[in-house]
């Protein structure tokens, strides 16, 4: 893969597709998207070999579902939010445990990484006036379709069949899945089971990479349910 192809992280490609390209809005929750940013983050690593997922205690059954983040003795990343990711693993008192990990480390996230793409000229600042010029909004806009439209087109190819999935666009379209992000991107012609054959493909890949997808989504479902109490 080329230098020009070569894709962002997964955390700057899910905020991307999470927005709308003209108007700047986020497409579900802030919340829910940054609990997806979060796990953008934590397949980043695994993929790297930076962090692995698994019981607390040895003496547990390799399927115990509660699973806990342990750090790699590899060197940093050379990315801040990545590198961030991994201290607050490595110096942990105990090996965090996977669905805490994301809500913890969601919570500035997404303003995190918005400050990121902008400082590297992807998003691009512009103030907007309402109400006859009483009211001032920000909003953070592409500095190119091209951010959009890449990650998009390799998700298309994937949905289609075009393409066999590599790591990073498998993962990114569990994410895409999980995230109720489909239904925003027009993908494909047929709406009603894309995010099924999104998570089909998401579900063929590394153990943890499925188990992260899968604190996500219950991370996601956890918000909605607290909106509707």
């Amino acid at each position: 893969m080329t230098a020009l192809t070569r894709p962002l992280p997964l955390r700057d490609e899910v905020f991307l597709l999470g927005h709308d390209g003209d108007t700047g809005h986020t497409h579900i929750h802030r919340q829910a998207l940054a609990l997806g940013l979060a796990g953008a983050v934590l397949i980043d690593l695994f993929l790297a070999g930076r962090v692995a997922l698994g019981p607390n205690d040895p003496a547990r059954p390799a399927g115990d579902p509660h699973l806990y983040l342990h750090p790699r003795p590899k060197r940093p990343v050379g990315d801040l939010i990545a590198d961030t990711a991994i201290a607050s693993i490595r110096h942990a008192v105990t090996p965090p445990p996977l669905r805490g990990w994301l809500r913890g480390f969601s919570i500035d996230l997404y303003d995190r990484t918005r400050a990121a793409l902008v400082t590297v000229g992807i998003l691009h600042h512009q103030q907007r006036r309402r109400l006859a010029g009483l009211v001032r909004t920000d909003i953070y806009l592409p500095s190119h379709t091209r951010w959009q439209i890449i990650p998009r087109a390799r998700l298309c190819a994937l949905a289609q069949g075009r393409e066999p999935p590599d790591n990073h666009t498998a993962a990114l379209a569990g994410l895409v899945a999980v995230l109720g992000l489909s239904d925003h991107l027009y993908l494909d012609d047929d709406t009603a089971t894309l995010p099924a054959r999104l998570r089909n493909v998401a579900d063929q890949h590394y153990q943890p990479v499925r188990a992260i997808l899968a604190a996500v989504d219950a991370s996601v479902g956890d918000v909605a349910t607290a909106a509707y109490r």
